[in-house]
């Protein structure tokens, strides 16, 4: 069940659109996304790197960036610590690049996710003090690090955190005190008394400003900044943060970057995905992302590091052939948690849950995280799912936008080994003891109500057909790229009737359809993987019989309700225009 809803946030797009001569569409479409000033429009609208905000902005910046100058100038050992998911991944890789850069005496650590568990750890530590390091920097993890950095401030290690994921608090009389480590500078846009501009930075993002910093004070030219983009575009896409401000303005340019790659590793991946064509979020975020990904998943994210550095086109071969092979046993691996877990939710009392708590210690604890998202999306419910990991039991969470379950874990604390993440997503670990606890805690405690547990979509405007032509598909095309904070913009539109269906593709799960307006205009529609629900639908209100005169093309009454966006189709040289239906209403 979903009900549909026409985005409204009160604010007048008629006259803005007047005030600021845009147009009155695309000034509903930026109202839509809290997009309204006339300086955040432009910033929008026209995104330039000469608009990106100062890093000197961010609290902690400068500390950082001297302690680390300080640090090459005297030839001091600093390693870096990352994390081994796509963000972390490049946020050493670039952070790696730009201190070796500098003449800095500079190695990484990526912790072994199986192993190690995410972050910084008390072993990481010991061993930096061990081998002779000076500082340590963190990248993408070490907010949450409180007991890790008094060890390293103990044993007289500096040490830098960079991060963006959400800090820890306590509360105390109803209010949040917020924590973060006392390290020697910690740099985070979330902190709550840092007065950055933009806090949607992913990990790389704020490894990027810092870099920007550091050369700025050796004076070396932006240009070799910027080419830092072609690398933090893939951490942002990846990362499943806004694509708005500042991280559109990375991503637009750093997709031009990765089109005319030099990098030797980035275009074995791209070969090996026989992505010949131009790559935008979506090759990114599931093609290439999920390559980089499958390496700290089931091996060492070390595999995926390595093949960025790579300079041998053999080698970086060879490595993108593991790593697209470690990512389709990944699938397989999913697919299968995947039938378990809905197996276990609908044949025991957790369907009735408002908040889903599933164990199954057969599930690879590295695709739990994939697990969650994809029952959270099945069941629009919020969702942990928990493995048997090497140190107990371990899980990740995902959630909707109407329950915050970072804080909800954060009130659970008492019972969890380790947590951290942000409104969205979490990680976890726990004794086994605690599971149904924790299950029964969530669901106690949480406010959610029916209501809130119903799927909703989202629909820009409503917008006849009659309007779509390709002036108007380039337009919209104008605001890509599209992500979270800018979804692709979706129109509504009413009582269309269908002349006739298809089946299309090799596995006929495309369906096409011949739309026709009351005010007799004909456009093609397409949908796509939805075909059985639209099949049964059209049976339970007109029978079988219905059915087959769509299929056939006999006349007919039947009316359809569709939330779409317009689109360019190419096929044999002949380009049209065509309707991709998201959601339908018979």
């Amino acid at each position: 069940m979903e009900k549909w809803f026409i985005r409204n946030n009160g604010i007048d797009s008629v006259k803005i659109a007047k005030e600021l001569g845009i147009n009155p569409i695309i000034s509903k479409i930026l109202v839509n996304r809290d997009i309204y000033s006339s300086e955040d429009v432009e910033r929008f609208l026209n995104p330039r790197l000469d608009k990106l905000y100062s890093p000197k902005m961010m609290k902690d910046m400068e500390q950082a960036a001297y302690i680390l100058k300080d640090k090459i100038d005297n030839n001091k050992k600093v390693r870096i610590v990352g994390d081994f998911d796509v963000d972390g991944v490049i946020s050493v890789y670039i952070l790696n690049m730009a201190l070796n850069r500098l003449g800095c005496m500079v190695d990484y650590v990526i912790p072994n996710r199986v192993d190690d568990g995410y972050g910084i750890n008390n072993n990481i530590v010991e061993n930096a003090k061990e081998d002779g390091i000076d500082t340590i920097i963190t990248c993408d993890n070490g907010i949450a690090a409180l007991e890790q950095v008094r060890l390293a401030k103990k044993l007289g290690l500096n040490i830098i955190i960079t991060d963006h994921h959400d800090l820890p608090f306590i509360e105390q009389n109803g209010e949040k005190k917020y924590l973060h480590p006392v390290a020697d500078a910690v740099v985070n846009p979330k902190r709550p008394d840092c007065e950055y501009p933009f806090k949607s930075l992913c990990g790389a993002g704020v490894v990027f400003k810092l870099i920007d910093y550091l050369y700025e004070i050796y004076d070396i030219p932006k240009e070799e900044t910027y080419r830092f983009m072609e690398y933090v575009s893939i951490a942002t896409i990846c990362d499943v943060v806004d694509l708005v401000d500042e991280n559109r303005t990375i991503v637009k340019y750093g997709l031009d970057l990765i089109n005319s790659t030099e990098n030797t590793g980035l275009k074995a991946m791209m070969r090996e995905s026989k992505l010949d064509k131009l790559i935008g979020v979506y090759h990114i975020g599931f093609v290439i992302g999920p390559m980089i990904n499958a390496s700290g998943r089931l091996d060492s994210a070390y595999l995926a590091l390595e093949l960025l550095q790579c300079k041998d086109e053999e080698l970086a071969k060879d490595l993108a052939k593991e790593l697209r092979e470690l990512n389709e046993e990944r699938k397989s691996m999913t697919e299968d948690g995947i039938k378990n877990i809905i197996d276990k939710i609908e044949n025991t009392e957790l369907k009735y849950d408002k908040v889903l708590v599933v164990y199954d210690p057969s599930i690879h604890e590295s695709v739990a995280g994939i697990i969650a998202g994809r029952i959270k999306e099945n069941y629009n419910k919020p969702t942990i799912v928990l493995t048997k990991g090497n140190q107990g039991i371990k899980g990740s969470g995902r959630s909707i936008e109407e329950y915050n379950i970072f804080e909800e874990l954060i009130r659970c604390k008492d019972i969890l080994n380790r947590f951290g993440g942000h409104p969205m997503a979490a990680g976890l670990s726990l004794d086994y003891e605690n599971i149904q606890v924790l299950r029964e805690r969530l669901n106690r405690q949480t406010k959610l109500t029916e209501e809130d547990l119903v799927r909703k979509v989202y629909i820009d405007m409503g917008l006849p057909l009659e309007y779509i032509n390709y002036e108007f598909i380039e337009t919209i095309d104008g605001l890509q790229p599209f992500g979270k904070g800018n979804p692709r913009p979706l129109f509504g539109a009413k009582e269309l009737k269908i002349n006739r269906i298809f089946k299309l593709g090799v596995n006929q799960n495309v369906m096409k359809f011949i739309l026709e307006t009351k005010n007799g205009n004909v456009q093609d529609g397409i949908l796509f993987n939805d075909i059985i629900s639209f099949e049964e639908a059209i049976i339970l209100r007109y029978g079988e019989d219905g059915l087959n005169r769509l299929y056939k093309g006999i006349n007919n009454d039947i009316l359809m309700d569709i939330v779409y966006y317009p689109s360019i189709n190419e096929y044999m040289g002949k380009i049209s225009i065509q309707i991709v239906i998201q959601h339908f209403r018979i």
